[in-house]
């Protein structure tokens, strides 16, 4: 059988790589000129160096996602630590895990800048939370998570210690404008993922760069079983004859005979090329509907270390200006005698895309100096902004069950991609997850 996957990110990647594994004759066609969609690496000859585009983080229990690495031979570069630091303005830190004693600490309210009665508080507010999360109240997907954690009684103190940290971590979105059904079901996702593995919830990271964690071995893979990659090469239509796919038509006019096809484009690239396919109306407005949410990180090589005590460190308060800071030495285990590398994460970054790379700059320098002692006199070698418009996507309010399923009215036909109908939102787990069940339609399993 011949496959046709269109789109080289990481759910065509999975989709052509399990083909392959399956024994089908695949061709993947990419748009661009490298594959690997929104989670690449970006060459820096200013330093000599190949940082990603972003720092890109695991949970233990991305099971799809694993598999993909356990097919292109680099899971190995996955590491869990088991922990994280949340950091305060002036330098305290504390390190906590979701197991054991600090487990046990969060759930009785025991978090950083949560004091006196907010904690027993915070303790009630959680355990309804969990109870809604698992039992979830019809009006959930009317309300956004702020609106949530308004009516259960979440103390502020404890959204600005946790819970606001976990919508944008979850849903790469704020409060205010992610439904609350979105991080419920995540929540319960992970819940149920940890159960299944007896793995507490762990967050972990690659130990290298992205083009090596996820192209390099699926091009070796390509290689060895023969899948034709093309680059530049851009679909303007899948083809339908008869209830079933014919294959694709590019721009330019090159028709491509496939007997199956996985359309794996982002969500904002759907519209147009499914209009032969019943119920097409119906998937193009559900993309609509799914708005793009921006992020931006920025790669900092600095003259020396700021201090981190964790390879990943939250910082308090930092929503939509600094949240997330990594240490690239720790995580890589990078020379610093040239500079010192850290990356720093925004998520929802509405108003921060609007600036310029010298303004995002100094908020991310200012901040860090904020919360590092060893960052006041630290000066920038190199600054790289990574502006990502369209990172993933958000789900308001009252679109619940709007993602569309990757089995199609077309015979031979599956879509695939992070947007499509997932137990996670998350870009990669949700892009293998969309990719295994896109295979198991075409393979007819």
């Amino acid at each position: 059988m011949h496959c046709v996957v269109v789109g080289g990110g990481l759910a065509g990647l999975a989709s052509a790589v399990w083909l392959a594994e399956a024994g089908h004759r695949v061709t993947l066609l990419e748009r661009r000129g490298s594959l690997g969609g929104r989670t690449i690496s970006m060459p820096l000859a200013a330093v000599d160096d190949v940082p990603d585009n972003g720092q890109h983080v695991f949970a233990s229990g991305y099971e799809h996602l694993m598999r993909y690495l356990d097919s292109v031979g680099t899971r190995k570069h996955v590491a869990f630590p088991g922990h994280m630091t949340m950091r305060m303005p002036g330098g305290e830190t504390r390190t906590s895990s979701f197991s054991g004693v600090s487990g046990l600490r969060t759930a009785l309210g025991d978090l950083p800048g949560v004091k006196g009665l907010d904690k027993l508080r915070t303790a009630r507010a959680q355990a309804t939370l969990i109870r809604q999360a698992l039992r979830q109240p019809a009006w959930l997907d009317d309300v956004t998570a702020d609106e949530w954690f308004r009516r259960i009684g979440m103390p502020q103190s404890a959204r600005d210690a946790l819970w606001d940290g976990i919508v944008i971590g979850l849903t790469g979105d704020k409060p205010d404008i992610s439904s609350a059904k979105v991080p419920a079901d995540l929540l319960v996702t992970g819940m149920r993922r940890a159960r299944a593995t007896k793995t507490p919830i762990s967050i972990g990271y690659p130990t290298v760069d992205l083009d090596t964690l996820f192209i390099d071995g699926a091009e070796k893979k390509f290689a060895d079983a023969g899948v034709d990659v093309r680059h530049r090469a851009v679909v303007s239509s899948v083809d339908v004859a008869d209830g079933a796919v014919t294959g694709v038509t590019l721009v330019g006019g090159e028709h491509i005979a496939a007997d199956a096809v996985v359309c794996a484009v982002p969500v904002w690239n759907i519209a147009g090329l499914l209009d032969q396919v019943p119920g097409h109306e119906k998937i193009y407005a559900a993309a609509q509907a799914l708005t793009p949410v921006p992020i931006v990180s920025v790669n900092l090589y600095l003259d020396r270390s700021i201090g981190m005590s964790d390879w990943g460190e939250i910082l308090y308060g930092g929503e939509v200006v600094l949240e997330q800071v990594w240490d690239r030495q720790r995580m890589h285990g990078r020379d610093a005698t040239e500079n010192h590398f850290y990356s720093t994460t925004v998520s929802a970054a509405y108003e921060l895309t609007q600036k310029s790379n010298v303004e995002i700059t100094d908020i991310q320098m200012d901040m860090l100096r904020k919360y590092y002692p060893g960052a006041k006199g630290a000066k920038v070698i190199h600054s790289h902004v990574v502006r990502m418009p369209k990172s993933t996507f958000a789900q308001r309010p009252g679109t619940a069950g709007i993602r569309p399923d990757q089995r199609t009215a077309v015979r031979g036909l599956a879509l695939a991609g992070d947007w499509t109908r997932t137990d996670w939102t998350t870009t990669m787990e949700g892009a293998c997850q969309s990719a295994a069940r896109a295979v198991d339609v075409i393979l007819g399993r």
